[in-house]
């Protein structure tokens, strides 16, 4: 009887990668593949049909660019540090020694090493602009309207204008200024609650500012167009006009948690206002109350006028006043389309 031999145990190979499998398009099927990595967008893509094969490639090639000739002060950033802060000056890229638990020669080393590198105009700058951050975001005003004011600060910091007046003031004024120029407007009594800085000086500031930029665009106009450039009018300084109540009015809606409907009655309502002339001589705080108050009773969403007090800052009195010389014009105010919508209908109009 013949006896079969046992058959050895099958040695496990380690693991390695397969080097021949590779990446083929599905559209195409091409062997061999006619892919391309493009690694300005980061995606892998068949050079023949263009389809995405893959997203994120990381760029593994070093890095032997230099843009030197491309940067005015002839500073070779060559990609390393945080990009440069447009609102600083100088070449942003400091050393800092910190002593830690290092002794005597450490904490010398680091007094010395401040001395060198103090510089008081960046100083300056960076205490203005962390104020004017905590200001807006105190009052969740939006981050455009604080790098607008960053900027409008920077410019009167770079000319040395307003020397004699506090700084508290230049930045109240800014704040206003910007507010104006990204159509948020805030009236001085909000500026004065926000700032401590009084309604007058918030006035006399914002009049001598808005003469400063005025002037300092028209200069920077002229050596552009001097030196055979034209003049790019995103980049020019618009002088802003006054707050209206249009624009006051999806703001405070806004707080009254009005929905959208009522809002835009309430805005329509305050440009028609202001062709028939029924709040002529008002101010834009009263009308926009008062277009508020008439639309959210228009279209059954009533606010009272002790709400709409609070949001507007003017008296609840003041508010029924400015209603009435509405409501004697209600017909020629009202747009037939507003009594189309659901809830809205002219009764519900409170009576003088």
């Amino acid at each position: 009887m013949a006896v079969v031999p046992d058959k050895p145990d099958r040695v496990e190979e380690p693991w390695r990668e397969n080097l021949n499998l590779q990446m083929i398009c599905k559209e195409c099927k091409e062997i061999p593949p006619n892919i391309a990595e493009e690694f300005s967008s980061g995606d892998m893509v068949c050079d023949t049909c263009g389809l995405v094969l893959g997203d994120r490639i990381v760029d593994t090639r070093s890095e032997w660019r230099t843009f030197s000739n491309d940067d005015q002060n002839n500073d070779d950033p060559s990609r390393v540090g945080d990009g440069a802060n447009p609102l600083l000056n100088g070449s942003q890229l400091q050393t800092t020694i910190a002593f830690g638990d290092g002794g005597a020669k450490a904490r010398e080393l680091h007094r010395a090493q401040n001395k060198v590198t103090h510089d008081k105009g960046t100083k300056t700058l960076l205490a203005a602009y962390k104020e004017i951050g905590a200001l807006c975001d105190a009052w969740h005003i939006p981050k455009n309207v604080s790098d607008t004011a960053k900027h409008l600060f920077k410019m009167v910091n770079d000319a040395g204008a307003f020397r004699g007046k506090s700084q508290d003031v230049v930045i109240a004024g800014c704040i206003f200024i910007a507010c104006r120029q990204c159509h948020v407007p805030r009236t001085f009594r909000e500026i004065f609650a926000l700032t401590k800085v009084s309604k007058k000086e918030i006035g006399r500031i914002f009049k001598s500012l808005e003469k400063f930029f005025a002037a300092q665009n028209q200069a920077k106009a002229d050596t552009v167009l001097q030196a055979g450039g034209i003049v790019n009018p995103n980049d020019s300084y618009n002088t802003t006009t006054s707050t209206n109540a249009h624009e006051l009015c999806i703001r405070y809606c806004s707080q009254l948690s009005l929905n959208q409907k009522t809002t835009m009655v309430s805005q329509q309502l305050a440009d028609k206002m202001s062709t028939v002339g029924a709040l002529a001589g008002r101010s834009p705080l009263s009308a926009a109350a008062a277009c508020i108050y008439f639309a959210s009773h228009l279209m059954g969403y009533p606010r009272t006028a002790k709400e709409i007090s609070l949001v507007a800052g003017v008296s609840d009195g003041t508010i029924r006043t400015s209603y009435k010389l509405l409501e004697v014009e209600k017909d020629k105010l009202i747009d037939p389309a507003w009594l189309k919508v659901e809830k809205a209908d002219i009764n519900n109009l409170p009576k003088v």
